[in-house]
């Protein structure tokens, strides 16, 4: 399917809060999804990640997560400093800010003249795996895709002490996919094994993959990339996308 892509700007908590959307070039409703970057932001593999999924029937809109400490359009490197960088905005962060974003890009996706009304999801890798975790706690969010999601087992996300994610998860309404790397060591075994716990004593509908891979092997850039892997784990969650939200 074609697609349409542009830069939207919108207001969070008196931030101008920029957005990459992208959206089915064809005149219809479709399912919209909320999608996490990495640390790095607006990346082009966040980007194309963005085009993949719209181009299978989806509005999709990837929010700058860290718009409130960087000025508009920043993208950071993969590399030790970018990687040094992107931890050091996110502790500049706070949940309460990570949550009003989530907000403010449902809010958007909902008045969306081409979002149909009542299909939202959301998806997102590494810290935006946690991040679309916690944007399932709208109510209005009906399925969600978690890949390599850190932080959820410890509770670190941003400068506040413990997110408090895992004690949440009973409230999340939503069909969950959780994916791991299973030589990740961002979420080693023991955090995957709490976090799978967790979730199995939720009562939340949901799906654990294990996929070969180390931390960030969707990332289609770098020796980490596994395209069998990463096209398996986008095969489901569109799979789940258009089950849920059509």
């Amino acid at each position: 399917m074609q697609i349409i892509t542009k830069d939207v700007d919108i207001r969070v908590d008196d931030s101008v809060m920029r957005m990459y959307v992208a959206a089915p070039k064809p005149a219809g409703k479709y399912p919209g999804i909320l999608l996490y970057s990495e640390i790095f932001q607006l990346t082009g593999p966040i980007r194309r990640s963005v085009e993949r999924l719209a181009g299978h029937g989806f509005v999709v809109a990837a929010p700058e997560i860290y718009h409130r400490v960087e000025r508009p359009g920043v993208v950071i490197p993969y590399d030790d400093i970018g990687r040094m960088w992107g931890l050091e905005a996110a502790y500049k962060s706070t949940v309460a800010q990570f949550d009003a974003d989530a907000k403010g890009t449902l809010d958007y996706l909902s008045h969306h003249p081409q979002v149909a009304p009542g299909k939202l999801g959301t998806m997102g890798f590494c810290i935006g795996g946690h991040l679309a975790c916690r944007g399932a706690l709208d109510p209005r969010v009906s399925a969600s895709v978690c890949c390599y999601p850190t932080g959820i087992h410890d509770g670190k996300l941003a400068r506040d002490k413990d997110a408090g994610t895992l004690a949440r998860l009973k409230e999340i309404k939503a069909e969950m996919l959780i994916v791991f790397g299973e030589n990740d060591p961002h979420v080693a075994p023991e955090g995957r094994k709490i976090v799978i716990g967790a979730f199995a004593a939720s009562g939340v509908k949901h799906t654990i993959r294990m996929s070969p891979g180390e931390h960030a092997f969707m990332r289609d850039e770098g020796n980490r990339y596994d395209p069998a892997a990463a096209d398996a784990v986008w095969a489901e969650a569109i799979g789940l996308f258009q089950r849920v939200l059509s």
